[in-house]
């Protein structure tokens, strides 16, 4: 089993509380690991402290076998304004690589445009992003992220304020997009039928240790 993240021995703490204490565990390349706990348990705050790593090039317990441009980090959805003025594609457009030299326009028109299908926004995508419904705007977080030709994604709660209709229509997405661009994906969440349903594996962070999970989701 070949890994794109492995940490070994790590401890981590916030002031006045250790979070981890050995922590050891590899993310299976290929793979949709979901990363679950109970609140407060140190999820995001590790995500974070494994990309502070990666971007340190800091290799002692965290070595990554990507580049730090290969990996992307959605954060849990935020607030954007009624008034927000940038459309959906032009929103997603950000994502994009290189995207002012005039040479290679029509090559990344036709990517933001096949990322715009992927991720069911073609429809909308002429529209204010600040008028979208929240799957829609986690649909463009995603894009986004995905015009960066990412190998690892990491999304943190993304399903957090959908309904249970966008929750999974979002992973399914997910599973087709880890197909359509050779991804490996990072997945905090906490809810167990997403986990079951979707998840190749689970780390489960508990008592200051975690433990990979196999759930064998179907593809």
């Amino acid at each position: 089993m070949k890994s794109i993240l492995s940490v070994h021995n790590l401890d981590l703490s916030i002031p006045n509380r250790k979070l981890f204490s050995n922590l050891s565990f590899e993310i299976p390349q290929g793979s949709l690991t979901c990363i679950t706990g109970e609140n407060g348990v140190g999820k995001t705050t590790l995500v974070k402290h494994l990309l502070q790593d990666l971007a340190n090039n800091y290799t002692v317990h965290t070595v990554f076998n990507v580049k730090r441009d290969e990996v992307q980090y959605v954060p849990q959805l935020r607030n954007i304004d009624d008034e927000y003025p940038l459309c959906i594609k032009d929103f997603v457009a950000f994502g994009l690589k290189k995207r002012n030299f005039f040479w290679n326009r029509k090559p990344l028109n036709e990517k933001l445009e096949q990322i715009l299908t992927e991720t069911k926004l073609t429809r909308i995508k002429d529209q204010p992003l600040g008028k979208a419904s929240g799957g829609e705007k986690q649909r463009a977080y995603l894009a986004q992220a995905l015009c960066a030709d990412p190998k690892l994604l990491i999304l943190d709660e993304a399903t957090a304020s959908l309904d249970t209709t966008n929750k999974h229509e979002l992973l399914q997405m997910l599973r087709e997009v880890m197909q359509q661009h050779g991804l490996t994906i990072l997945f905090i969440t906490h809810d167990p039928e997403l986990i079951e349903q979707y998840a190749d594996y689970e780390l489960h962070l508990e008592d200051q240790t975690g433990v990979l999970l196999e759930k064998g989701a179907k593809k």
